[in-house]
Protein backbone atom coordinates (compact mmCIF):
# COMPACT_ATOMS: atom_id res chain seq x y z
CA UNK A 1 0.00 0.00 0.00
CA UNK A 2 2.88 2.45 1.02
CA UNK A 3 4.38 1.97 -2.42
CA UNK A 4 1.44 2.22 -3.86
CA UNK A 5 1.25 5.83 -3.04
CA UNK A 6 4.38 6.49 -2.99
CA UNK A 7 4.05 5.51 -7.27
CA UNK A 8 1.22 7.31 -7.09
CA UNK A 9 2.85 10.72 -6.06
CA UNK A 10 5.42 10.11 -8.36
CA UNK A 11 3.14 9.96 -11.39
CA UNK A 12 1.61 12.94 -10.21
CA UNK A 13 5.23 14.81 -9.79
CA UNK A 14 5.76 13.92 -13.43
CA UNK A 15 2.83 15.02 -14.76
CA UNK A 16 3.03 18.15 -12.63
CA UNK A 17 7.06 18.65 -14.08
CA UNK A 18 5.59 18.01 -17.86
CA UNK A 19 2.95 21.13 -17.34
CA UNK A 20 5.90 23.36 -16.14
CA UNK A 21 7.76 22.39 -19.02
CA UNK A 22 5.39 23.22 -21.51
CA UNK A 23 4.13 26.19 -19.25
CA UNK A 24 7.40 28.07 -19.21
CA UNK A 25 9.48 26.57 -21.79
CA UNK A 26 7.39 25.65 -24.61
CA UNK A 27 5.59 29.21 -24.55
CA UNK A 28 2.55 27.81 -22.87
CA UNK A 29 2.24 30.48 -20.77
CA UNK A 30 1.15 32.87 -23.38
CA UNK A 31 -1.32 30.72 -24.66
CA UNK A 32 -3.08 31.37 -21.14
CA UNK A 33 -2.60 35.07 -21.29
CA UNK A 34 -3.92 35.51 -24.43
CA UNK A 35 -6.92 33.04 -23.63
CA UNK A 36 -7.72 34.82 -20.17
CA UNK A 37 -7.87 37.70 -21.86
CA UNK A 38 -9.98 36.66 -24.49
CA UNK A 39 -12.19 34.97 -21.77
CA UNK A 40 -12.84 38.15 -19.84
CA UNK A 41 -13.23 40.89 -22.91
CA UNK A 42 -15.81 38.01 -24.63
CA UNK A 43 -17.52 38.12 -20.50
CA UNK A 44 -17.16 41.51 -19.88
CA UNK A 45 -18.00 43.04 -22.89
CA UNK A 46 -20.85 40.47 -23.62
CA UNK A 47 -22.77 41.25 -20.25
CA UNK A 48 -22.36 45.11 -21.02
CA UNK A 49 -23.93 44.64 -24.57
CA UNK A 50 -26.65 43.00 -22.85
CA UNK A 51 -27.21 45.07 -19.98
CA UNK A 52 -27.72 48.10 -22.85
CA UNK A 53 -30.54 45.56 -24.84
CA UNK A 54 -31.88 43.97 -21.72
CA UNK A 55 -32.69 47.66 -20.33
CA UNK A 56 -34.17 48.87 -23.70
CA UNK A 57 -36.49 45.32 -23.88
CA UNK A 58 -37.26 45.61 -20.02
CA UNK A 59 -38.49 49.51 -20.71
CA UNK A 60 -40.64 48.33 -23.18
CA UNK A 61 -42.11 45.41 -21.70
CA UNK A 62 -43.43 47.50 -19.29
CA UNK A 63 -44.88 50.50 -21.04
CA UNK A 64 -48.67 50.72 -20.83
CA UNK A 65 -50.01 48.80 -24.41
CA UNK A 66 -52.98 51.37 -24.70
CA UNK A 67 -51.68 51.64 -28.65
CA UNK A 68 -50.54 49.85 -31.43
CA UNK A 69 -46.80 50.92 -31.34
CA UNK A 70 -46.04 49.59 -27.64
CA UNK A 71 -47.56 46.50 -28.50
CA UNK A 72 -46.09 45.50 -31.58
CA UNK A 73 -42.50 46.38 -30.04
CA UNK A 74 -43.62 44.16 -26.88
CA UNK A 75 -44.49 41.21 -29.49
CA UNK A 76 -40.87 41.93 -30.94
CA UNK A 77 -39.25 41.83 -27.60
CA UNK A 78 -41.56 38.31 -26.84
CA UNK A 79 -40.00 36.78 -29.96
CA UNK A 80 -36.24 37.63 -29.21
CA UNK A 81 -35.96 36.62 -25.39
CA UNK A 82 -37.90 33.00 -26.53
CA UNK A 83 -35.38 32.82 -29.21
CA UNK A 84 -32.50 33.65 -27.27
CA UNK A 85 -33.22 31.66 -23.68
CA UNK A 86 -35.02 28.29 -26.00
CA UNK A 87 -31.31 27.91 -27.63
CA UNK A 88 -27.96 27.04 -26.24
CA UNK A 89 -25.51 29.42 -26.85
CA UNK A 90 -23.13 26.92 -28.82
CA UNK A 91 -26.03 26.80 -31.14
CA UNK A 92 -26.64 30.04 -31.05
CA UNK A 93 -22.64 30.88 -32.01
CA UNK A 94 -22.67 27.97 -34.89
CA UNK A 95 -25.71 29.42 -36.84
CA UNK A 96 -24.45 33.01 -36.31
CA UNK A 97 -20.42 31.87 -37.53
CA UNK A 98 -21.29 29.49 -40.54
CA UNK A 99 -25.06 30.29 -41.91
CA UNK A 100 -26.13 33.90 -40.86
CA UNK A 101 -22.54 35.79 -41.27
CA UNK A 102 -22.04 33.52 -44.92
CA UNK A 103 -25.56 34.39 -46.14
CA UNK A 104 -24.86 37.87 -45.36
CA UNK A 105 -21.32 37.91 -47.10
CA UNK A 106 -20.15 39.38 -44.26
CA UNK A 107 -16.95 38.12 -42.64
CA UNK A 108 -15.87 38.48 -38.86
CA UNK A 109 -13.18 37.58 -36.97
CA UNK A 110 -14.81 34.45 -34.79
CA UNK A 111 -13.57 36.80 -30.77
CA UNK A 112 -15.86 39.71 -32.20
CA UNK A 113 -18.47 36.90 -33.13
CA UNK A 114 -18.50 35.38 -29.91
CA UNK A 115 -18.93 39.07 -28.46
CA UNK A 116 -21.60 39.67 -30.29
CA UNK A 117 -23.23 36.18 -30.07
CA UNK A 118 -22.80 36.14 -26.25
CA UNK A 119 -23.98 40.00 -26.09
CA UNK A 120 -27.35 39.24 -27.69
CA UNK A 121 -27.89 36.05 -25.52
CA UNK A 122 -27.43 37.94 -22.05
CA UNK A 123 -29.77 40.52 -23.25
CA UNK A 124 -32.55 38.08 -23.17
CA UNK A 125 -31.45 37.51 -19.83
CA UNK A 126 -31.05 40.75 -18.75
CA UNK A 127 -33.81 42.24 -19.81
CA UNK A 128 -35.76 39.60 -17.19
CA UNK A 129 -33.74 40.46 -14.53
CA UNK A 130 -34.33 44.17 -15.70
CA UNK A 131 -37.90 43.92 -15.64
CA UNK A 132 -38.16 42.51 -12.33
CA UNK A 133 -35.61 45.15 -10.81
CA UNK A 134 -38.04 47.99 -12.44
CA UNK A 135 -41.06 46.78 -11.03
CA UNK A 136 -39.15 46.39 -7.90
CA UNK A 137 -39.06 50.20 -8.25
CA UNK A 138 -41.86 51.86 -6.41
CA UNK A 139 -43.95 53.12 -9.31
CA UNK A 140 -44.13 56.64 -7.30
CA UNK A 141 -41.15 57.19 -8.75
CA UNK A 142 -42.11 57.58 -12.52
CA UNK A 143 -44.89 59.81 -11.41
CA UNK A 144 -42.64 61.49 -9.70
CA UNK A 145 -40.92 62.15 -12.81
CA UNK A 146 -43.74 62.79 -15.15
CA UNK A 147 -45.08 65.39 -12.82
CA UNK A 148 -42.12 67.64 -12.80
CA UNK A 149 -42.22 67.52 -16.88
CA UNK A 150 -39.30 65.23 -17.78
CA UNK A 151 -40.83 62.27 -20.74
CA UNK A 152 -41.33 58.69 -20.09
CA UNK A 153 -37.42 57.84 -21.62
CA UNK A 154 -35.59 60.53 -19.58
CA UNK A 155 -37.34 59.15 -15.97
CA UNK A 156 -37.01 55.79 -16.92
CA UNK A 157 -33.53 56.15 -17.53
CA UNK A 158 -32.26 58.93 -15.21
CA UNK A 159 -34.53 57.82 -11.98
CA UNK A 160 -35.94 54.38 -12.48
CA UNK A 161 -32.92 52.39 -14.37
CA UNK A 162 -30.69 53.31 -11.47
CA UNK A 163 -32.47 52.22 -8.65
CA UNK A 164 -33.34 48.80 -10.70
CA UNK A 165 -29.53 48.48 -11.17
CA UNK A 166 -29.24 48.49 -7.19
CA UNK A 167 -31.54 46.16 -6.77
CA UNK A 168 -30.46 43.64 -8.96
CA UNK A 169 -26.94 44.11 -8.69
CA UNK A 170 -26.21 40.82 -7.21
CA UNK A 171 -27.91 38.73 -10.07
CA UNK A 172 -25.87 40.66 -12.51
CA UNK A 173 -22.91 39.30 -10.63
CA UNK A 174 -24.43 35.57 -11.57
CA UNK A 175 -24.61 37.08 -15.05
CA UNK A 176 -21.20 37.81 -15.20
CA UNK A 177 -20.02 34.73 -13.67
CA UNK A 178 -22.18 32.69 -16.01
CA UNK A 179 -20.59 33.96 -18.94
CA UNK A 180 -17.74 33.75 -17.91
CA UNK A 181 -18.15 30.03 -17.73
CA UNK A 182 -19.88 29.84 -20.81
CA UNK A 183 -17.04 31.04 -22.89
CA UNK A 184 -15.51 27.51 -22.68
CA UNK A 185 -17.52 27.18 -25.56
CA UNK A 186 -16.29 29.85 -27.70
CA UNK A 187 -13.48 27.27 -28.84
CA UNK A 188 -16.73 25.83 -31.78
CA UNK A 189 -15.67 28.79 -33.80
CA UNK A 190 -12.29 29.12 -33.53
CA UNK A 191 -11.88 31.29 -30.89
CA UNK A 192 -8.84 31.12 -28.34
CA UNK A 193 -10.32 31.03 -24.57
CA UNK A 194 -8.58 29.40 -21.41
CA UNK A 195 -10.01 26.23 -22.47
CA UNK A 196 -8.40 25.99 -26.11
CA UNK A 197 -4.97 27.12 -24.20
CA UNK A 198 -4.74 24.47 -21.94
CA UNK A 199 -5.85 22.00 -24.54
CA UNK A 200 -2.95 23.08 -25.67
CA UNK A 201 -0.59 22.43 -23.02
CA UNK A 202 -2.44 19.24 -22.59
CA UNK A 203 -1.87 17.97 -26.24
CA UNK A 204 1.84 18.99 -26.63
CA UNK A 205 3.15 16.85 -23.49
CA UNK A 206 0.32 14.11 -23.79
CA UNK A 207 -1.17 14.74 -19.99
CA UNK A 208 -4.35 16.46 -19.52
CA UNK A 209 -4.87 16.03 -15.83
CA UNK A 210 -2.10 18.92 -14.62
CA UNK A 211 -3.51 21.43 -17.04
CA UNK A 212 -7.31 20.73 -16.61
CA UNK A 213 -7.15 20.92 -12.58
CA UNK A 214 -5.24 24.44 -13.28
CA UNK A 215 -7.80 25.33 -15.22
CA UNK A 216 -10.40 24.79 -12.77
CA UNK A 217 -8.66 26.88 -10.74
CA UNK A 218 -8.87 30.01 -12.31
CA UNK A 219 -12.23 29.84 -13.19
CA UNK A 220 -13.08 29.64 -9.59
CA UNK A 221 -10.49 32.24 -8.77
CA UNK A 222 -12.33 34.48 -11.62
CA UNK A 223 -15.85 33.39 -9.56
CA UNK A 224 -14.24 34.76 -6.57
CA UNK A 225 -13.37 37.18 -7.31
CA UNK A 226 -16.46 38.23 -9.15
CA UNK A 227 -18.29 37.89 -6.15
CA UNK A 228 -15.69 40.26 -4.02
CA UNK A 229 -16.28 42.97 -6.39
CA UNK A 230 -20.38 42.41 -6.08
CA UNK A 231 -20.13 42.20 -2.14
CA UNK A 232 -18.02 45.44 -2.27
CA UNK A 233 -20.60 47.36 -4.69
CA UNK A 234 -23.18 46.12 -2.56
CA UNK A 235 -21.55 47.70 0.96
CA UNK A 236 -21.02 50.78 -0.98
CA UNK A 237 -24.37 51.36 -2.34
CA UNK A 238 -25.96 50.36 1.38
CA UNK A 239 -23.39 52.97 2.77
CA UNK A 240 -25.12 55.93 0.62
CA UNK A 241 -28.68 54.61 1.44
CA UNK A 242 -27.77 54.95 4.97
CA UNK A 243 -26.55 58.51 4.62
CA UNK A 244 -29.44 59.48 2.43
Amino acid sequence: MFLKGKNTMGNFDRKVAKFWETFIEYGGYTKVLTGLQNTLIIAVVGLAIGIVIGTVIASIEVLPKYKRLPRILNGFCTFYVGLFRGTPVVVQLLVAYYVVLPLLGMNMPSLNVCILVFGLNSGAYVSEIMRGGIMSVDPGQMEAGRAVGLSYGVTMMKIVVPQAIKNILPTLGNELIALIKETSVVSFVGAADLYVAFSYIGTNNYEFMVPYLVMALIYIVLVMLIALMVKTMERSLRKSDRRN
